[in-house]
C-alpha cells in the first residue's frame, strides 16, 4: 500500500480480466518472506518496501485446481515508480496493468478470495 494526500491506496495488477495483489511461488529453500519481497520487485520494479507492521501474513482458503494457498504481507511502498518488468520465463509481463486504488474501489473489482485479503490488510493498515 502507500500513503498519498488523498488517502491509503492499494497496488493492484491486472492479469487478463482478474485483479490480485503481487504475489507468485516460493522457490526451493527460499523463505516464504524473502519470496514476497523478490515477487515484487520482478512484477513491479518496487524495491523499497517498508514492513511497518512486521511480518505479518494473511493466508488464503485453498483454491484452483491444484488447491494452493496464497500468503500475503503488508508494507508500504515509500517510493518507486511501478512498472511491469518482462518476465525472462514468458518473454512479456505477467501483467497487462496496474492500479494504486482507494479501499472502496479495490474491493469493487476483486474477486472474493482477494478481497479478503484487501479487507485484513485495511484493517492493519487503519487508511
Amino acid at each position: 500500500m502507500r500513503n498519498t494526500d488523498h488517502g491509503g491506496r492499494y497496488l493492484l495488477l491486472r492479469s487478463f480480466k482478474y485483479w490480485d495483489f503481487p504475489k507468485g511461488e516460493v522457490d526451493p529453500g527460499e523463505d516464504p518472506f524473502a519470496a514476497a519481497c523478490r515477487e515484487v520487485e520482478e512484477e513491479t520494479g518496487l524495491t523499497d518496501l517498508n514492513f511497518a507492521w512486521g511480518r505479518v501474513f494473511c493466508t488464503t482458503e485453498p483454491y484452483g485446481a491444484k488447491r494452493k494457498v496464497a500468503r500475503y504481507y503488508l508494507a508500504e511502498s515509500l517510493a518507486g515508480e511501478v512498472y511491469l518488468p518482462v518476465s525472462p520465463e514468458l518473454g512479456v509481463p505477467e501483467h497487462h496493468e496496474f492500479r494504486w486504488l482507494a479501499y472502496a474501489v479495490a474491493q469493487s473489482i476483486l474477486v472474493p478470495r482477494v478481497a479478503a485479503v484487501l479487507e485484513w490488510a485495511h484493517q492493519i493498515a487503519r487508511c
